[in-house]
């Protein structure tokens, strides 16, 4: 770990134990026991049913690329050496669609439905990002 100067995601009571799970290198989702559907962003009631009742569940990681773009601009001064960088949404085989960053990948070789694998970046001691690479396996 560097001395990481972006910004850092905003962890409170409902999101904690997705950054829990990142920093132990596994992606977690909320999961509605009522309904059974995945959902992401975390939030204390289900979009589908509203239940109440959630649990967190470890998911695969796996997906594939809904959407992508590459920017050539900094969003703020600490992503100036980043230029030009990858900004994907993730659609994981449980159904849910994330926001991340395509690693390991040339930009010009990044492509809708390209298969993807989550990869944890440990930013900081209390931060982990999950990142996506194109699929090994």
């Amino acid at each position: 770990m560097t001395d990481y100067k972006k910004p850092l995601p905003y962890v409170h009571e409902e999101t904690r134990p997705f950054w829990d799970g990142t920093k132990r290198h596994e992606l977690c989702l909320q999961k509605c026991q009522d309904c059974g559907k995945f959902r992401f962003y975390p939030r204390s009631i289900c979009p589908y049913c509203f239940s109440y009742n959630t649990e967190w569940t470890g998911v695969s990681g796996r997906g594939k690329i809904y959407s992508f773009t590459v920017s050539y601009r900094e969003s703020a001064p600490a992503f100036r050496a980043d230029v030009p960088y990858s900004i994907a949404i993730i659609e994981l085989e449980e159904g849910v669609r994330l926001v991340s960053n395509i690693v390991e990948c040339r930009n010009e070789d990044i492509s809708i439905d390209m298969p993807v694998e989550v990869v944890f970046d440990d930013v900081t001691p209390e931060i982990t990002l999950p990142k996506f690479r194109p699929r090994r396996s």
